[in-house]
Protein backbone atom coordinates (compact mmCIF):
# COMPACT_ATOMS: atom_id res chain seq x y z
CA UNK A 1 0.00 0.00 0.00
CA UNK A 2 1.23 3.54 -0.82
CA UNK A 3 -0.24 6.95 -0.27
CA UNK A 4 1.09 10.28 -1.54
CA UNK A 5 0.72 11.96 1.82
CA UNK A 6 0.45 9.47 5.21
CA UNK A 7 -0.85 11.43 8.08
CA UNK A 8 0.07 9.60 10.94
CA UNK A 9 -2.26 10.89 14.00
CA UNK A 10 -5.52 11.48 13.48
CA UNK A 11 -6.00 14.67 16.46
CA UNK A 12 -6.55 18.19 15.46
CA UNK A 13 -3.53 18.42 13.57
CA UNK A 14 -3.69 15.38 11.83
CA UNK A 15 -7.30 15.54 11.08
CA UNK A 16 -6.31 20.04 9.94
CA UNK A 17 -3.29 18.39 7.58
CA UNK A 18 -5.77 16.66 5.53
CA UNK A 19 -8.36 19.18 5.36
CA UNK A 20 -5.52 21.83 3.92
CA UNK A 21 -4.28 19.53 1.94
CA UNK A 22 -7.55 19.30 -0.36
CA UNK A 23 -8.46 23.26 0.47
CA UNK A 24 -4.68 23.76 -1.60
CA UNK A 25 -6.36 21.69 -4.65
CA UNK A 26 -3.78 18.74 -3.39
CA UNK A 27 -5.02 15.92 -5.89
CA UNK A 28 -2.65 13.37 -4.65
CA UNK A 29 -3.83 10.33 -2.56
CA UNK A 30 -3.87 11.14 1.27
CA UNK A 31 -4.39 8.80 4.21
CA UNK A 32 -5.19 9.18 7.77
CA UNK A 33 -3.28 6.49 10.14
CA UNK A 34 -5.29 6.86 13.74
CA UNK A 35 -4.33 4.49 16.69
CA UNK A 36 -7.98 4.98 18.29
CA UNK A 37 -11.06 3.19 16.70
CA UNK A 38 -12.68 6.53 16.36
CA UNK A 39 -12.69 9.13 13.25
CA UNK A 40 -11.08 12.94 14.36
CA UNK A 41 -12.32 14.57 17.21
CA UNK A 42 -11.95 17.45 19.08
CA UNK A 43 -9.82 16.73 22.68
CA UNK A 44 -10.45 19.81 24.41
CA UNK A 45 -13.97 18.82 25.32
CA UNK A 46 -12.88 15.55 26.76
CA UNK A 47 -12.66 17.15 30.50
CA UNK A 48 -15.01 19.69 30.23
CA UNK A 49 -18.25 19.46 28.12
CA UNK A 50 -17.70 15.13 27.26
CA UNK A 51 -17.01 14.46 30.69
CA UNK A 52 -20.00 16.46 31.76
CA UNK A 53 -22.34 14.99 29.59
CA UNK A 54 -23.24 17.92 28.13
CA UNK A 55 -21.90 16.98 24.50
CA UNK A 56 -22.55 13.78 22.60
CA UNK A 57 -19.43 11.76 21.16
CA UNK A 58 -20.77 12.85 17.62
CA UNK A 59 -21.07 16.59 18.91
CA UNK A 60 -17.12 16.65 19.12
CA UNK A 61 -16.45 15.04 16.18
CA UNK A 62 -13.91 17.31 13.93
CA UNK A 63 -15.99 16.16 10.42
CA UNK A 64 -18.56 13.43 10.21
CA UNK A 65 -17.24 10.46 7.85
CA UNK A 66 -19.06 11.52 5.09
CA UNK A 67 -16.91 14.11 4.75
CA UNK A 68 -13.37 11.89 4.17
CA UNK A 69 -15.20 9.95 1.68
CA UNK A 70 -16.03 12.68 -0.22
CA UNK A 71 -12.68 14.02 -0.53
CA UNK A 72 -11.06 10.88 -0.98
CA UNK A 73 -9.29 10.74 2.33
CA UNK A 74 -8.47 7.13 3.81
CA UNK A 75 -9.04 7.32 7.11
CA UNK A 76 -7.23 3.89 8.92
CA UNK A 77 -8.44 4.08 12.42
CA UNK A 78 -6.96 1.60 14.75
CA UNK A 79 -3.78 1.49 13.05
CA UNK A 80 -0.12 2.63 15.34
CA UNK A 81 2.69 3.21 13.54
CA UNK A 82 5.90 1.65 15.37
CA UNK A 83 8.56 2.62 12.97
CA UNK A 84 9.69 4.92 10.10
CA UNK A 85 12.21 3.57 7.32
CA UNK A 86 12.63 6.80 5.64
CA UNK A 87 15.43 5.86 3.15
CA UNK A 88 12.47 3.74 2.05
CA UNK A 89 10.05 5.90 2.42
CA UNK A 90 7.38 3.67 4.26
CA UNK A 91 6.55 3.23 7.52
CA UNK A 92 5.43 0.15 9.53
CA UNK A 93 2.53 -0.41 11.89
CA UNK A 94 1.43 -2.65 14.93
CA UNK A 95 0.03 -5.40 12.78
CA UNK A 96 2.96 -5.99 10.57
CA UNK A 97 1.78 -4.08 7.36
CA UNK A 98 4.32 -1.64 5.23
CA UNK A 99 2.88 1.54 3.84
CA UNK A 100 4.51 3.89 1.30
CA UNK A 101 4.36 7.78 1.46
CA UNK A 102 5.36 10.32 -0.25
CA UNK A 103 5.69 12.66 2.02
CA UNK A 104 5.01 11.92 5.54
CA UNK A 105 3.08 14.10 7.84
CA UNK A 106 3.72 13.28 11.83
CA UNK A 107 0.57 14.43 13.76
CA UNK A 108 1.05 11.80 16.61
CA UNK A 109 0.31 14.35 19.42
CA UNK A 110 1.67 12.46 22.91
CA UNK A 111 0.44 10.25 25.61
CA UNK A 112 0.25 11.35 29.25
CA UNK A 113 2.95 11.81 31.42
CA UNK A 114 1.97 9.08 34.21
CA UNK A 115 3.00 8.55 37.43
CA UNK A 116 6.17 6.20 38.52
CA UNK A 117 4.49 5.67 42.12
CA UNK A 118 3.60 2.39 43.44
CA UNK A 119 -0.33 1.88 42.44
CA UNK A 120 -0.14 3.99 39.46
CA UNK A 121 -1.94 1.40 37.68
CA UNK A 122 -4.72 0.32 40.09
CA UNK A 123 -8.34 0.92 38.67
CA UNK A 124 -9.64 4.12 39.30
CA UNK A 125 -6.51 5.59 38.55
CA UNK A 126 -7.08 7.95 35.02
CA UNK A 127 -5.57 10.21 32.50
CA UNK A 128 -7.62 12.36 30.08
CA UNK A 129 -6.12 12.35 26.80
CA UNK A 130 -8.73 10.21 24.42
CA UNK A 131 -12.31 8.99 24.35
CA UNK A 132 -11.98 6.07 26.07
CA UNK A 133 -10.19 7.52 28.88
CA UNK A 134 -13.09 10.04 29.64
CA UNK A 135 -15.49 6.75 28.93
CA UNK A 136 -14.07 5.47 31.84
CA UNK A 137 -14.26 7.83 33.94
CA UNK A 138 -18.04 8.70 33.58
CA UNK A 139 -18.31 4.60 33.39
CA UNK A 140 -17.37 4.93 37.46
CA UNK A 141 -18.73 8.43 38.10
CA UNK A 142 -21.91 6.93 39.91
CA UNK A 143 -20.18 5.20 42.41
CA UNK A 144 -17.28 8.01 42.85
CA UNK A 145 -18.41 10.92 46.33
CA UNK A 146 -14.33 11.38 46.69
CA UNK A 147 -12.05 12.04 44.10
CA UNK A 148 -8.13 13.73 44.24
CA UNK A 149 -6.96 15.05 40.89
CA UNK A 150 -3.41 15.44 40.87
CA UNK A 151 -1.80 18.60 39.10
CA UNK A 152 -3.12 22.19 38.54
CA UNK A 153 -2.29 22.93 35.26
CA UNK A 154 -5.78 23.10 32.98
CA UNK A 155 -6.42 19.62 32.41
CA UNK A 156 -6.73 19.64 36.11
CA UNK A 157 -8.43 22.67 36.99
CA UNK A 158 -10.94 21.97 34.35
CA UNK A 159 -11.64 17.78 35.87
CA UNK A 160 -11.78 19.45 39.39
CA UNK A 161 -14.52 21.75 38.23
CA UNK A 162 -16.57 18.63 36.20
CA UNK A 163 -16.17 17.03 39.17
CA UNK A 164 -17.20 19.55 42.04
CA UNK A 165 -19.90 20.65 39.82
CA UNK A 166 -21.47 17.04 40.04
CA UNK A 167 -21.35 16.99 43.55
CA UNK A 168 -18.20 15.09 43.99
CA UNK A 169 -16.04 15.56 46.93
CA UNK A 170 -12.17 17.06 45.49
CA UNK A 171 -9.13 17.35 46.60
CA UNK A 172 -6.76 18.58 44.25
CA UNK A 173 -2.76 18.75 44.26
CA UNK A 174 -0.15 20.65 43.30
CA UNK A 175 3.47 20.06 43.72
CA UNK A 176 4.36 24.05 42.78
CA UNK A 177 3.19 26.25 45.54
CA UNK A 178 0.22 27.38 42.92
CA UNK A 179 -1.50 26.00 40.42
CA UNK A 180 -1.13 27.34 36.15
CA UNK A 181 2.87 28.49 37.74
CA UNK A 182 4.23 27.47 34.35
CA UNK A 183 2.28 29.03 32.37
CA UNK A 184 0.55 32.03 34.26
CA UNK A 185 1.30 34.83 36.37
CA UNK A 186 0.56 34.77 40.48
CA UNK A 187 -2.56 36.94 40.27
CA UNK A 188 -4.26 34.60 37.60
CA UNK A 189 -3.17 31.58 39.78
CA UNK A 190 -4.84 32.97 42.84
CA UNK A 191 -7.94 33.99 41.50
CA UNK A 192 -8.32 30.47 40.28
CA UNK A 193 -7.53 29.01 43.66
CA UNK A 194 -9.99 30.89 45.36
CA UNK A 195 -12.55 29.68 42.86
CA UNK A 196 -11.65 26.35 43.01
CA UNK A 197 -12.37 26.39 46.99
CA UNK A 198 -15.16 28.40 46.21
CA UNK A 199 -16.88 25.65 44.85
CA UNK A 200 -15.60 23.36 47.66
CA UNK A 201 -12.44 22.04 45.90
CA UNK A 202 -9.75 21.21 48.67
CA UNK A 203 -7.00 22.55 46.83
CA UNK A 204 -3.61 21.96 48.40
CA UNK A 205 -0.18 23.76 47.05
CA UNK A 206 3.40 22.37 47.55
CA UNK A 207 2.35 18.45 48.04
CA UNK A 208 4.35 15.44 46.76
CA UNK A 209 2.51 12.57 46.26
CA UNK A 210 4.16 8.97 47.59
CA UNK A 211 1.78 6.17 46.44
CA UNK A 212 -1.65 5.64 45.52
CA UNK A 213 -3.46 2.71 47.67
CA UNK A 214 -5.45 0.14 46.73
CA UNK A 215 -5.45 -3.78 46.34
CA UNK A 216 -7.13 -3.58 42.89
CA UNK A 217 -9.03 -0.66 43.02
CA UNK A 218 -7.95 2.58 44.55
CA UNK A 219 -8.61 3.78 47.75
CA UNK A 220 -6.23 6.29 49.01
CA UNK A 221 -3.82 9.22 47.80
CA UNK A 222 -0.56 9.10 50.00
CA UNK A 223 1.39 12.29 50.08
CA UNK A 224 4.74 12.00 51.23
CA UNK A 225 4.22 13.60 54.73
CA UNK A 226 2.30 10.11 55.31
CA UNK A 227 -1.13 11.58 55.42
CA UNK A 228 -3.63 9.46 53.84
CA UNK A 229 -6.49 11.36 50.98
CA UNK A 230 -9.28 8.66 51.04
CA UNK A 231 -10.73 8.04 47.07
CA UNK A 232 -12.57 6.35 44.65
CA UNK A 233 -11.26 8.10 41.39
CA UNK A 234 -7.66 9.96 41.11
CA UNK A 235 -7.28 11.95 38.09
CA UNK A 236 -3.67 12.35 36.85
CA UNK A 237 -3.05 15.83 35.00
CA UNK A 238 0.28 16.02 34.92
CA UNK A 239 1.38 16.86 31.28
CA UNK A 240 2.30 14.83 28.27
CA UNK A 241 5.16 12.89 26.58
CA UNK A 242 5.61 13.78 22.79
CA UNK A 243 5.40 10.67 20.65
CA UNK A 244 7.94 10.79 18.89
CA UNK A 245 9.92 7.84 19.63
CA UNK A 246 9.62 6.21 15.64
CA UNK A 247 10.87 9.58 14.22
CA UNK A 248 13.79 9.98 16.64
CA UNK A 249 14.93 6.29 16.36
CA UNK A 250 14.62 6.76 12.80
CA UNK A 251 17.43 9.73 12.68
CA UNK A 252 14.98 12.84 13.38
CA UNK A 253 17.06 15.35 15.52
CA UNK A 254 15.25 16.48 18.76
CA UNK A 255 14.69 15.39 22.22
CA UNK A 256 11.62 17.01 24.16
CA UNK A 257 9.74 16.43 20.35
CA UNK A 258 10.95 16.22 17.11
CA UNK A 259 13.01 19.42 15.77
CA UNK A 260 10.85 21.21 12.90
CA UNK A 261 11.89 24.78 10.87
CA UNK A 262 9.52 27.25 9.40
CA UNK A 263 8.01 25.04 7.08
CA UNK A 264 7.59 22.10 10.01
CA UNK A 265 9.91 19.89 8.25
CA UNK A 266 12.21 17.76 10.10
CA UNK A 267 15.91 16.68 9.46
CA UNK A 268 14.66 13.73 7.62
CA UNK A 269 13.44 13.83 3.84
CA UNK A 270 9.86 14.41 2.96
CA UNK A 271 8.80 14.58 6.42
CA UNK A 272 6.97 16.78 8.58
CA UNK A 273 5.80 16.75 12.08
CA UNK A 274 3.23 19.53 13.56
CA UNK A 275 1.25 19.62 17.03
CA UNK A 276 1.82 18.72 20.50
CA UNK A 277 4.72 16.51 19.33
CA UNK A 278 6.69 19.50 17.26
CA UNK A 279 9.43 21.49 18.53
CA UNK A 280 10.29 24.91 16.90
CA UNK A 281 11.64 27.88 17.22
CA UNK A 282 8.75 30.61 18.45
CA UNK A 283 9.10 34.16 17.22
CA UNK A 284 6.72 34.74 20.38
CA UNK A 285 8.87 33.14 22.61
CA UNK A 286 12.09 34.98 21.54
CA UNK A 287 13.46 32.49 19.20
CA UNK A 288 13.36 29.89 21.82
CA UNK A 289 12.13 25.85 20.78
CA UNK A 290 9.36 24.92 22.36
CA UNK A 291 6.46 23.31 21.85
CA UNK A 292 2.94 24.44 22.13
CA UNK A 293 0.29 22.19 23.06
CA UNK A 294 -3.06 23.62 21.71
CA UNK A 295 -5.36 23.07 18.95
CA UNK A 296 -4.27 26.34 17.37
CA UNK A 297 -1.05 25.47 17.16
CA UNK A 298 -1.85 21.71 15.91
CA UNK A 299 -3.89 23.45 13.11
CA UNK A 300 -2.15 26.54 12.10
CA UNK A 301 1.26 24.11 11.56
CA UNK A 302 -0.79 21.43 9.85
CA UNK A 303 -1.57 24.29 7.17
CA UNK A 304 1.89 25.27 6.93
CA UNK A 305 2.77 21.37 6.47
CA UNK A 306 0.03 20.87 3.71
CA UNK A 307 0.44 24.09 1.61
CA UNK A 308 4.57 23.57 1.28
CA UNK A 309 3.59 19.85 0.40
CA UNK A 310 1.24 21.42 -2.20
CA UNK A 311 4.27 23.58 -3.54
CA UNK A 312 2.65 26.65 -1.83
CA UNK A 313 4.73 29.59 0.02
CA UNK A 314 3.79 29.24 3.52
CA UNK A 315 6.22 29.43 7.00
CA UNK A 316 4.77 28.95 10.60
CA UNK A 317 4.75 32.45 12.57
CA UNK A 318 1.30 32.66 13.93
CA UNK A 319 0.47 33.93 17.68
CA UNK A 320 -0.37 31.49 20.18
CA UNK A 321 -3.83 31.29 22.01
CA UNK A 322 -5.70 28.82 23.98
CA UNK A 323 -8.91 28.86 25.99
CA UNK A 324 -10.35 27.17 29.29
CA UNK A 325 -13.22 26.49 30.59
CA UNK A 326 -14.45 25.89 34.30
CA UNK A 327 -17.48 26.25 35.83
CA UNK A 328 -19.12 30.11 34.34
CA UNK A 329 -15.45 31.21 33.90
CA UNK A 330 -14.32 31.83 30.17
CA UNK A 331 -10.00 32.27 30.16
CA UNK A 332 -8.82 33.41 26.88
CA UNK A 333 -5.36 33.79 26.56
CA UNK A 334 -3.07 35.45 23.73
CA UNK A 335 0.53 35.45 23.61
CA UNK A 336 3.34 33.41 25.74
CA UNK A 337 3.88 34.89 28.90
CA UNK A 338 7.28 32.87 29.71
CA UNK A 339 9.93 35.09 31.14
CA UNK A 340 7.51 38.02 32.18
CA UNK A 341 9.03 40.87 33.91
CA UNK A 342 5.95 42.84 34.75
CA UNK A 343 2.42 42.20 35.05
CA UNK A 344 -1.05 44.33 35.05
CA UNK A 345 -4.12 43.55 35.77
CA UNK A 346 -7.02 45.24 34.34
CA UNK A 347 -10.07 45.00 36.09
CA UNK A 348 -11.03 43.51 39.61
CA UNK A 349 -11.05 39.49 39.70
CA UNK A 350 -13.39 40.15 42.82
CA UNK A 351 -15.83 41.11 39.69
CA UNK A 352 -14.94 37.37 37.73
CA UNK A 353 -13.97 40.01 34.97
CA UNK A 354 -10.13 41.16 34.14
CA UNK A 355 -7.01 40.89 32.21
CA UNK A 356 -3.72 40.05 33.61
CA UNK A 357 -0.99 42.05 31.04
CA UNK A 358 2.31 40.44 31.03
CA UNK A 359 4.73 42.81 29.68
CA UNK A 360 8.65 41.77 29.19
CA UNK A 361 11.21 45.01 29.23
CA UNK A 362 8.27 47.25 28.36
CA UNK A 363 7.20 45.30 25.38
CA UNK A 364 3.34 43.03 25.78
CA UNK A 365 3.76 39.56 25.43
CA UNK A 366 0.91 38.03 26.39
CA UNK A 367 -2.84 38.88 27.79
CA UNK A 368 -5.04 36.39 30.06
CA UNK A 369 -8.66 37.46 30.05
CA UNK A 370 -11.25 35.95 32.23
CA UNK A 371 -14.58 36.61 31.05
CA UNK A 372 -13.16 39.59 29.09
CA UNK A 373 -13.56 38.29 25.79
CA UNK A 374 -13.17 42.19 24.49
CA UNK A 375 -9.54 42.66 26.16
CA UNK A 376 -8.69 39.36 24.10
CA UNK A 377 -9.63 40.72 20.73
CA UNK A 378 -8.10 43.92 21.12
CA UNK A 379 -5.11 42.77 23.13
CA UNK A 380 -4.10 40.68 20.36
CA UNK A 381 -2.33 43.63 18.30
CA UNK A 382 -0.67 44.58 21.34
CA UNK A 383 1.11 41.01 21.32
CA UNK A 384 1.79 41.02 17.44
CA UNK A 385 2.78 44.35 17.34
CA UNK A 386 5.14 44.20 21.00
CA UNK A 387 3.85 47.40 21.96
CA UNK A 388 4.69 49.01 24.56
CA UNK A 389 2.00 51.00 25.79
CA UNK A 390 1.79 52.97 29.29
CA UNK A 391 0.78 50.41 32.04
CA UNK A 392 -1.18 52.93 34.07
CA UNK A 393 -3.43 53.23 31.26
CA UNK A 394 -2.88 49.85 30.42
CA UNK A 395 -4.35 49.23 33.93
CA UNK A 396 -7.57 51.17 33.60
CA UNK A 397 -10.18 48.77 32.52
CA UNK A 398 -12.09 52.13 31.37
CA UNK A 399 -9.82 52.52 28.88
CA UNK A 400 -10.38 50.03 25.55
CA UNK A 401 -7.22 48.48 24.78
CA UNK A 402 -7.93 49.45 21.20
CA UNK A 403 -6.79 52.90 21.54
CA UNK A 404 -3.76 52.10 23.53
CA UNK A 405 -2.77 50.07 20.21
Amino acid sequence: MHYDVVIVGAGHGGAQAAIALRQAKFAGSVAILGDEPELPYERPPLSKEYLAGEKAFERILIRPAAFWDERNIAMRTGTRVVSVDPDAHSVTTESGETIGYGSLIWAAGGSPRRLSCEGNALKGVHTVRTRADADRMIDEMGDVTRAVVIGGGYIGLEAAAVLAEFGKQVVLLEALDRVLARVAGEPLSRFYEDEHRAHGVDVRLGVAVDCIEGEGTVTGVRLADGEVIPTELVIVGIGIVPAVEPLIAAGAQGGNGVAVDAQCRTSLPDIFAIGDCALHANGFADGAEIRLESVQNANDQASVAAKTIAGLDAHYEAVPWFWSNQYDLKLQTVGLSGGYDQCVVRGEPASRSFSVVYLKQGRVIALDCVNATKDFVQGRKLVTERLSPDPTRLADADIPLKELA
